[in-house]
């Protein structure tokens, strides 16, 4: 199956992948909600974010590189400039997946403490006040145990289950702020 994925990719003489990128101005990767910013501060658009990441995501661990292909020459200024703003805003986002998963995992540590507290108090709780207690004593010690056990599982569930699709995009964010980016010296005859 995997086969006939990297089939709709070109590969380069030394066997990477070529991730094809076609527009007809250097422009169309770039939101233009400010027209006035450099390239190199300007936020990519997003179609050619989500382009980026379904296709790397795709090629799984192939070694690639990123090719673009324009309607018109880009000289070499503006050639560093995207590969800077390439780098500089998968890196961006990196740095935001980075802070998500860091309060993903402050929370977990919340959580877990919150429970183990409970847990005490209510180990300590049965201890003192339940061997002849009556039932609200019970009722409540019961409570505790339950609310100790919800706050570590949520914890643990947290942690489980939301760590590893953030290492995953944190690690897909990094390679493609450290591919190589080529342009095409064959221009684009009228998109």
């Amino acid at each position: 199956m995997k086969k006939n994925i990297l089939d709709r990719y070109s590969y380069t003489d030394d066997g990477k992948v070529i991730v094809d990128i076609t527009a007809d101005k250097i422009e169309y990767l770039y939101n233009d909600f400010d027209k006035h910013t450099p390239y190199i501060k300007k936020e990519l658009d997003q179609g050619l974010v989500d382009y980026l990441l379904d296709c790397v995501r795709e090629i799984g661990n192939e070694e690639f590189l990123v090719k673009f292909r324009f309607s018109e020459s880009v000289d070499s200024e503006l050639q560093s400039r995207v590969q800077t703003s390439i780098h500089n805003y998968f890196l961006y986002l990196n740095d935001l997946e980075f802070r998500e998963m860091k309060q993903m995992l402050r929370t977990a540590l919340i959580l877990l403490l919150a429970g183990i507290a409970i847990l005490t108090l209510s180990i300590w709780y049965n201890d003192h006040f339940t061997v002849q207690g009556s039932v609200i004593n019970k009722v409540f010690s019961e409570g505790l145990t339950v609310a100790a056990w919800i706050a570590l599982w949520e914890s643990l569930a947290t942690f489980l289950i939301n760590w590893a699709p953030h290492q995953r995009r944190i690690r897909l964010f990094k390679r493609i702020a450290r591919a190589e980016v080529q342009f095409s010296d064959e221009l684009l005859a009228g998109l």
